[in-house]
């Protein structure tokens, strides 16, 4: 049995059929193999569990003797560990890469979630993460690799990195419960620090908010706006109101799950300002949407009309968003209890709700002077 050298593979014969293989002297198991096509391979042959199995190590030339019989050697030490290289091989062939595991993750779950959330994620997903790590194999990627990614997309923006790092985890906790994988590499990554956006309309900017709606003709774009004002409602949920969810008689708007982010059935009372806008738009068309844009399907966009109406108002900083919070905290100024706000607002969270905690201190403070004020003419009495 001859060793493996470049000149025993030049001076092999081509076989007229089939294939000849010449075995190492170094490395049991080890050979090279040359076919009747002339192509010229490094194999290994080891047994397991009573039968012969084979696997390619690599083709001559672009694998040298010398890298062959080591890549051999290797086999060799997990074979005689009781290992099985060539099963290994193949499991780690049908082991699911980041890409198939997005592709998994995308029709199963992602679906299931808000249209605006499913948008941002798949843009998430295909602009940042699977450029970086699609190709990768789940096992293969490490925490970090998953810190790394995170550092680089929070250079330009840290907030968008720390919803990389929810979303990655989670598609990694599914894998997990899918038994495609035993660990999620997204674990126990730092996310940045998030300030909470605390940005409300004051009395004097709300009157001057709603001066600036009065003054424009009713349209639905306008109309949509004040709505979400007087309900604190989300803008999808208001964009998406069909009539057939508006109740008259009880005043009252009656939310289905699958407009509402915690997609729960969701009723809620209407003050009579939301009424009045109510039949205004009823006025504008008789679409099914009760803010139709102008082919009649549900309004797809008001920031253009938001925007205008603050400069009228002279208001900067001010986001769509903003009027749910402003709802929120002019019904505390008002002495409304946190549950109360929570259960207008759809919260399922007393947390999500306790952001306007601080809100409170000033009902408080109001109430506590109030007995202040009674004491002192208590005394004057």
């Amino acid at each position: 049995m001859p060793r493996i050298t470049d000149k025993l593979i030049r001076n092999m014969p081509t076989p007229l059929a089939g294939y000849q293989i010449e075995r190492d002297t170094l490395v049991i198991g080890f050979g090279v193999r040359k076919t009747a096509t002339g192509h010229t391979a490094f194999v290994f042959n080891y047994v397991c569990q009573g039968r012969d199995r084979r696997m390619t190590i690599g083709q001559y030339p672009a694998w040298s003797v010398v890298a062959a019989r080591l890549a051999a050697g290797k086999l060799r030490m997990r074979v005689d560990a009781g290992g099985n290289p060539l099963e290994e091989q193949e499991v780690a062939r049908a082991e699911y890469t980041l890409q198939q595991l997005w592709e998994r993750y995308d029709t199963s779950i992602l679906c299931k979630k808000a249209q605006s959330t499913q948008r941002d994620m798949r843009s998430l997903w295909r602009r940042l993460i699977l450029p970086k790590l699609g190709n990768r194999r789940l096992s293969h990627i490490r925490p970090s690799d998953i810190e790394a990614l995170h550092s680089a997309i929070s250079e330009n923006t840290p907030i968008q990195a720390n919803r990389y790092i929810a979303t990655i985890r989670h598609a990694f906790n599914k894998a997990i419960f899918w038994e495609l994988t035993s660990s999620n590499p997204a674990t126990g990554i730092k996310k940045n620090n998030e300030a909470p956006r605390q940005r409300y309309l004051d009395d004097l900017e709300r009157r001057r908010f709603v001066s600036a709606l009065d003054a424009r003709a009713d349209t639905p774009p306008v109309l949509a706006i004040h709505f979400l004002l007087l309900t604190g409602a989300r803008r999808g949920e208001v964009l998406k109101a069909r009539w057939e969810q508006m109740d008259f008689v009880q005043e009252a708007w009656t939310k289905p799950s699958a407009h509402t982010k915690q997609r729960r059935l969701h009723r809620v009372p209407l003050s009579r300002a939301a009424m009045d806008i109510l039949r205004r738009a009823r006025d504008l068309s008789d679409s099914d949407y009760v803010f139709p844009g102008r082919t009649g399907e549900a309004l797809v966009e008001i920031k253009k009309a938001f925007l205008s109406i603050c400069r009228d108002a002279q208001i900067t900083g001010l986001r769509i968003h903003d009027l749910r919070h402003s709802y929120a905290s002019a019904l505390v100024s008002k002495g409304a209890s946190l549950p109360i706000i929570g259960g207008l607002l759809g919260h399922t969270q007393v947390s999500t709700t306790a952001r306007y905690s601080h809100l409170t201190d000033q009902a408080m403070r109001a109430a506590t002077n109030l007995l202040d004020t009674t004491t002192d003419d208590d005394q004057c009495a």
